[in-house]
């Protein structure tokens, strides 16, 4: 099990094309912790928690069961990947460059950071 800090500095080492990381609490859209650059994280934070939260909304009134497991998020020279932590009012926020990122190994070591974590 590893801490936040140490997860968020896991995914901007072991990720390709990582440039910015956070863990944030969609329940209140803080961050709880931050690391790396080209974004203004805290700004991010609260900005996803609101798709998040739309996305869960959205499929209640539709009547879709199950939960979000991640949502990605395409520009034109960055990959977003908002991973929501199964059982938990977190998500992983994981900002890529698109030129350098492998967004399959980019999804796969996301999701196996988020099960070691312990907040």
């Amino acid at each position: 099990m590893t801490n936040v800090k140490d997860t968020l500095d896991a995914a901007l080492r072991t990720i390709d094309g990582a440039i910015a990381a956070a863990l944030v609490d969609y329940s209140s859209g803080m961050a709880l912790g931050t690391l790396g650059s080209g974004v203004n994280l805290e700004i991010a934070a609260a900005g996803n928690t609101e798709v998040v939260r739309a996305k869960m909304r959205t499929m209640e009134m539709l009547g879709i069961p199950g939960s979000i497991e991640d949502i990605l998020i395409t520009l034109d020279k960055q990959y977003h990947i908002l991973f929501i932590l199964p059982s938990q009012k977190l998500f992983m926020y994981l900002v890529l460059n698109k030129d350098q990122a492998n967004l399959a190994m980019a999804r796969y070591k996301l999701r196996g950071l988020a099960d070691n974590l312990t907040v």
